[in-house]
């Protein structure tokens, strides 16, 4: 029993660096997938837009019409936020420089994550998922931190 004691304990020791050191990759590459969406915006690199989106990626948002006043769900799609990546910042005057790109993990629970980015004019919430061993934004609730914009 006292010789498998310290193998015990070594084997233990040996799991628990394994599994901190898979979370540690985890919150890294889920952390780089919200870098690389906002940050495909700043520098007009569609590469990083694709990098970091799920091709069925959703992302979604409260919208007013003008005429009626009412609100309703806005949506846009994968492909047209790659689109974006290549274009909305062509002038170079769509953010401050520095840009703020603060990412919040709020979980990581195996192969899903959810993640808050804040951005200079918007809050996006993520949802991640790992699928064969790669993280990508799946769907995106966002808004203005001014509600009113929308």
């Amino acid at each position: 029993m006292r010789r498998s004691l310290p193998l015990w304990c070594a084997s233990f020791l040996l799991a628990l660096t394994s599994l901190n050191a898979q979370a540690l990759q985890d919150s890294l590459a889920v952390e780089r997938a919200a870098l690389d969406y906002i940050e495909s915006q700043h520098q007009l690199k569609p590469e990083l837009m694709e990098r970091a989106l799920h091709p069925r990626m959703v992302k979604r948002t409260f919208w007013t019409d003008k005429k009626t006043k009412k609100q309703y769900l806005r949506e846009t799609f994968a492909d047209a936020m790659v689109l974006l990546a290549e274009t909305y910042n062509i002038e170079g005057d769509r953010f401050p420089e520095p840009p703020k790109k603060e990412v919040v993990i709020l979980d990581i629970t195996g192969n899903t994550a959810s993640v808050k980015l804040i951005a200079d004019e918007w809050i996006d919430l993520m949802h991640i998922i790992k699928l064969n061993g790669t993280w990508q934004i799946v769907n995106v609730l966002w808004q203005f931190h001014d509600s009113s914009k929308h």
